[in-house]
């Protein structure tokens, strides 16, 4: 125990303790860094190029660039975009630029969470970008096409970083157990088979998600004098609560979402199914799951079978009353149900059709015979004149009947398929416009 300031060394997390120095130590992103891969090779030779890190947590793109930086004897300058604003910016383009005209030295300036920045932000990199004061090097967790300006977008290559596996987590794990400098190898502290497998798989491809769940499970089996190993019982302590990777609102949400969307209109219940409970153990909102089953109802199904919209708009219903878990299964039952459903996107189509005219064309007049005309005055301007009421026809059809403006003809915007209910919808609208052409035919 240090007994004075001076003495006193700064803790630094399990996961900042075990960050490798070279590639040989760098586990994951074989894609990129294998041997005989562009990247890696520009790394070794030292040729230097602005780029982007695009990835979830975890996965190296802090310890990648500094790498980098190392292996090109640059300067490393770090900001976040979380914490940093236009000062600190200057702050790191003053620092290369001495490091250049003093020293001749090259600057790896490293955004962590660029997609952060606005726009004007990421705009104020771009002179030094160009000019060389600075090899720009961007961290985002956020699909960069949405969130980065196309003008840095344009001066960096784009990365992209995978989650890493089960088997190389273990090894990052098996890593930490046995390194001396990561402060368990002198306790030879063991985990048993199962206990790996549950840390693994807990970490959800994030290796500093992992070393942080093992850094508390050593300090919880130190406190309860269990020096020696950590098994399930700690672990699970440990995991209390914990949850997958989600990020509502960000690039997992929306894959995810996506995911199950695609999976119903593809007739998968059990994919579906799987992109649901992803989704509820991340913690996404079962509301938000609801409404979007609702939309499926509508988008993908349609009159191919009505009843998928009671029963979404039921899910909801009883996710609001009951809560969980019997309103989330509930929503599994609706999700299921939509997937094996026949499938539609007729009525969808029809509509975007029907609305984009409606945003294009010009506002015509209701025609004259579709008027109501509640006084005299409007029955005088021939309101309502000729109008052909429905029920008093034969089957209830008025055979040529026209109810859209005289402009748009007999222009069809709901054409049903032969799918589901929709295939008698089509039969009956078929026998109806052979009627039309019939009536049109004694005309």
């Amino acid at each position: 125990m240090p007994t004075d300031l001076f003495s006193q060394t700064v803790y630094r997390p399990l996961a900042a303790r075990m960050r490798p120095a070279t590639l040989d130590g760098f586990y994951g992103q074989e894609h990129l860094i294998g041997l005989g891969k562009p990247l890696r090779e520009a790394i070794e030779g030292g040729t230097l190029h602005s780029m982007i890190f695009w990835g979830p947590p975890g996965v190296g793109k802090t310890t990648l660039a500094k790498i980098i930086a190392a292996s090109a004897d640059a300067h490393f300058e770090s900001i976040s975009a979380v914490l940093s604003g236009v000062k600190e910016i200057r702050a790191s383009i003053a620092k290369a630029t001495e490091q250049r005209d003093l020293r001749g030295r090259k600057t790896i300036l490293f955004v962590d969470e660029v997609h952060r920045f606005n726009k004007s932000q990421q705009d104020a990199f771009l002179p030094f970008v160009e000019d060389g004061t600075v090899v720009f090097i961007g961290a985002t967790t956020e699909n960069p096409s949405f969130e980065l300006n196309n003008a840095l977008l344009s001066r960096c290559r784009v990365y992209v970083l995978k989650s890493l596996d089960n088997e190389q987590i273990k090894t990052v794990i098996q890593q930490a157990l046995s390194d001396q400098q990561s402060g368990l190898g002198e306790r030879q502290l063991q985990l048993d088979d199962e206990a790996l497998d549950l840390l693994a798989s807990a970490a959800d491809g994030d290796a500093r998600r992992a070393l942080n769940l093992l850094e508390i499970a050593n300090d919880l089996a130190s406190e309860s004098g269990d020096l020696a190993a950590i098994d399930r019982r700690v672990l699970e302590q440990v995991l209390v609560g914990d949850t997958r990777r989600f990020d509502k609102g960000g690039e997992y949400f929306y894959d995810q979402i996506s995911a199950m969307h695609k999976s119903v209109r593809g007739s998968s219940p059990d994919a579906a199914l799987y992109w649901l409970c992803r989704m509820l153990d991340g913690g996404c909102d079962p509301i938000y799951i609801a409404r979007r089953l609702v939309r499926m109802a509508s988008e993908d199904i349609g009159n191919a079978d009505p009843r998928a919209l009671e029963l979404a708009m039921s899910a909801w219903d009883v996710q609001e009353r009951l809560g969980s878990p019997e309103g989330e299964l509930a929503l599994a039952q609706a999700v299921v149900y939509l997937a094996v459903a026949a499938k539609s996107n007729a009525v969808y189509s029809a509509f975007n059709a029907t609305m984009a005219d409606v945003r294009s064309l010009p506002s015509y007049e209701v025609p004259m015979h579709l008027r109501n005309a509640p006084t005299n005055l409007m029955k005088d301007l021939d309101y309502g004149k000729d109008y052909r009421y429905a029920h008093n026809e034969e089957g209830g059809y008025a055979p040529g009947e026209s109810y859209l403006p005289e402009e748009l003809g007999g222009k069809t915007y709901y054409q049903p398929t032969d799918r589901g209910l929709e295939k008698k919808i089509s039969e009956k609208l078929a026998y109806l416009r052979s009627l039309d052409d019939k009536q049109k035919g004694m005309l």
